[in-house]
């Protein structure tokens, strides 16, 4: 079974960056999609971007498009999310994991960001 932590989170103005990171208990590389998503208040979980294995990447959501980038670093087991241009709209817990899912979702890391 694996277990995916996610970090890195923390509360930024807007405009700022964050990089967050997925680490999961054993290999990954199996999973040829790996991706993030994130859940802002009241609203459901959505699929914001993935990875292959191969580092090839596509954008499910086009808002963060342009201003966030997936990466994987599969010797590593960890998975990574370069968020740039913060907006206020981005605050939301983010979560990472393979799509379609497949693994137990992990506590998430939580992403503020500041008018």
């Amino acid at each position: 079974q694996v277990q995916l932590v996610e970090s890195g989170g923390g509360l930024v103005q807007a405009g700022g960056s964050l990089r967050i990171s997925c680490v999961a208990s054993r290999s990954i590389f199996g999973a040829r999609f790996m991706g993030w998503y994130r859940q802002a208040p009241g609203k459901q979980r959505e699929l914001l971007a993935t990875i292959t294995t191969g580092g090839r990447t596509n954008f499910a959501d086009y808002s963060v498009k342009g201003r966030f980038t997936i990466s994987r670093d599969n010797a590593k087991n960890t998975v990574y999310l370069q968020m740039n241009s913060l907006k206020p709209e981005d605050t939301a817990v983010y979560y990472c994991n393979s799509d379609p899912v497949s693994f137990t979702w992990g506590q998430g890391t939580l992403v503020t960001v500041s008018s």
